[in-house]
């Protein structure tokens, strides 16, 4: 039986982290627009407004070429940073990607320039990704595959000093209904569990652990969320984690291509604390037009 591409590692575990990350717009109020063009050329505004009042944004357009693998994208952000990524899929041969992303602040005089080369089969993804202006550095990692079973790896490497600065490991279980991950982080310090349940075609059930050797707590945290769609058109989540804080969101599909979405955060344990504030309690919402 053909074996399917397994995940990537950064994707390790995405089910249950969608789950409990994705659409809990807490932060503040954020927008964006986004527009395709009949020459494959999307345009995308964004902006947020936090919690304290701080607003930021970005500018973006990306073209596609599909026949030749190629895609171009150009941002600017309103902390005057100017981002360029060129993609090259499938260029020499199938399964393989060259990623060339730079990052520019003329004010700051910053700049980065991230080459990675991906490489896809059945049953393998792997990739490499070079930092040339720090270090410089070089990180590899990849996932094998097989019957659902998964076992990745990611290593750092650094040429001024000779020496491997941080290394991982992860093993998991996915199948169409549910998904299990294990992960040591951090050199092997930091060790986290995540599961991820399809329960129907209605609800979806997840949940996190983290346990950090070197916190001098020596504890383990734990969240645990679930999503339910009311119709085609909305779904709520909520979640809640060992510290007490207590999360629900809501999404509605205004119409095709216009997204709504509200969130809103509480700290169960100041609940009668009036000097909690923002601090302690959160709301936000975003809004999303696609055309």
């Amino acid at each position: 039986m053909s074996q399917p591409v397994p995940p990537s590692w950064r994707d390790l575990g995405k089910s249950a982290g969608d789950l409990l990350q994705k659409d809990y717009p807490i932060q503040g109020t954020s927008l964006e627009v986004k527009t395709l063009t009949p020459s494959n050329v999307t345009f995308k505004v964004a902006g947020q407004r936090s919690q304290d009042a701080q607003i930021a944004g970005d500018i973006e357009g990306k073209y596609v070429d599909f026949k030749n693998g190629l895609t171009f994208t150009q941002a600017w952000t309103t902390a005057n940073v100017l981002r360029t990524q060129v993609e090259l899929d499938n260029l020499f041969v199938k399964g393989l990607k060259f990623d060339l992303a730079g990052a520019l602040n003329p004010a700051k005089s910053q700049k980065s320039v991230i080459l990675t080369t991906i490489y896809k089969q059945p049953s393998l993804h792997s990739r490499v990704t070079a930092d040339l202006f720090k270090g410089p550095t070089f990180t590899a990692d990849a996932v094998v595959g097989r019957d659902g079973f998964l076992a990745g790896g990611e290593a750092s490497y650094d040429v001024t000093s000779g020496a491997i600065t941080r290394y991982a490991a992860a093993l998991g279980f996915s199948a169409p209904e549910y998904a299990v991950t294990l992960h040591g982080l951090g050199n092997l310090s930091t060790f986290s569990a995540s599961y991820y349940h399809k329960v129907s075609k209605d609800v979806e059930a997840g949940a996190k652990a983290i346990y950090d050797t070197k916190s001098t707590l020596n504890g383990v945290s734990l969240e645990v969320g679930a999503k339910t769609y009311l119709d085609n058109a909305a779904f709520i989540k909520t979640k809640i984690n060992n510290s007490g804080v207590l999360c629900f969101g809501y999404t509605q599909a205004l119409r095709p291509g216009v997204k709504a979405a509200f969130g809103l955060a509480i700290d169960t344990t100041r609940i009668n604390d009036p000097t909690a504030g923002q601090a302690a309690h959160k709301v936000g919402a975003s809004f999303t037009f696609n055309s």
